[in-house]
């Protein structure tokens, strides 16, 4: 390629390996997208149609699952289509800035949003008697809406800045998506300033959002500590497991792939990670909030009722009218 030009497309090369194991990882892929659209559909169902969840808890769980889904169709389709059909697999700058700045700002609006939900967990478990007071309706909705316009405006300029670049050195991404750090290594310009606000905005959102959710923590596990009983230590605990959970797994991911001053590590090592934050951390998460939730289960035990219910009074119908 021309020192003096910029590429207008990538080739992204996705997984190295044979045809069997491009089949064999697709299957694995496509196995793990359609459990995470389907698991997230019906938490976001059930806590729509549930009058019995309408509490600001399942309202950020929707919006959390709404994130889930969101961030792995950012990259899975695109995966996929790179596993189905290799070295095939191109994207234009265009393409690459909407992909990179949709990932990266879903991200940081689940960031923001799980902090939220740490709170949440601190009132309800620390001032149980003023919790809907404290968490109203109008309260939990400002909270979402910051979050998402916080997530949004704060990597329109991480973006910006990306792509400012000139990308001429090659104009192939050895990876599934538009990775930031692998296009910071195909530009020919000097990317250490670049690098250095980039990799300081991830620490602030990062470790901005964690600062809540460890402080809120702190306060729980003093309160339940607290609790005379075994069973309401247990109760209290229960209400909070499922996000201690999610948290620990989501920022462990994260913490190692995006806090980084320099993207040296191998090729390998970046794909792996990116699969855990975009792959496997949306594929747990109805996992992680229905399995060990008492409500959501019973939530999904009236819903079936209630189909059958339907089911049976259609058939009903259609043997009276015969």
């Amino acid at each position: 390629m021309d020192n003096h030009s910029s590429a207008t497309e990538f080739c992204l090369l996705g997984f190295p390996g044979s045809q069997e194991l491009h089949s064999f990882l697709f299957a694995l892929f496509f196995f793990f997208y359609s459990v995470t659209l389907m698991g997230n559909m019906v938490i976001i169902t059930i806590v729509c149609v549930d009058r019995r969840l309408q509490s600001p808890m399942y309202f950020f769980l929707v919006h959390l699952s709404v994130l889930e889904i969101l961030v792995t169709t950012i990259i899975v389709p695109v995966m996929l289509w790179g596993l189905l059909l290799p070295g095939m697999q191109t994207i234009s700058l265009t393409g690459c800035v909407v992909q990179l700045f949709l990932y990266l700002a879903v991200g940081t609006t689940e960031f923001a949003l799980l902090g939220a939900m740490a709170v949440d967990r601190y009132v309800a478990v620390c001032n149980p008697l003023r919790y809907n007071i404290i968490m109203s309706s109008r309260t939990c909705s400002s909270v979402v809406i910051v979050s998402w316009v916080f997530g949004f405006l704060s990597e329109i300029w991480p973006v910006y800045a990306t792509f400012q670049l000139t990308f001429c050195k090659s104009n192939l991404l050895d990876h599934f998506y538009c990775d930031r750090g692998q296009l910071l290594k195909l530009s020919c310009d000097d990317t250490l300033f670049t690098e250095l606000i980039l990799f300081l905005m991830a620490v602030f959102i990062i470790i901005g959002s964690m600062v809540p959710t460890i402080v809120s923590y702190t306060y729980i596990i003093s309160t339940i500590l607290k609790i005379p009983s075994a069973s309401g230590r247990r109760k209290a605990f229960s209400t909070c497991a499922s996000h201690f959970t999610f948290v620990v797994i989501g920022y462990g991911s994260c913490l190692f792939l995006y806090v980084k001053p320099k993207q040296t590590q191998a090729a390998e090592y970046n794909r792996v990670a990116s699969l855990r934050v975009s792959v496997v951390t949306p594929f747990l998460n109805p996992f992680i909030f229905t399995l060990r939730n008492e409500q959501i289960k019973e939530a999904i035990g009236r819903l079936r009722r209630r189909r059958c219910r339907c089911s049976q009074r259609m058939s009903d119908c259609t043997m009276t009218i015969s």
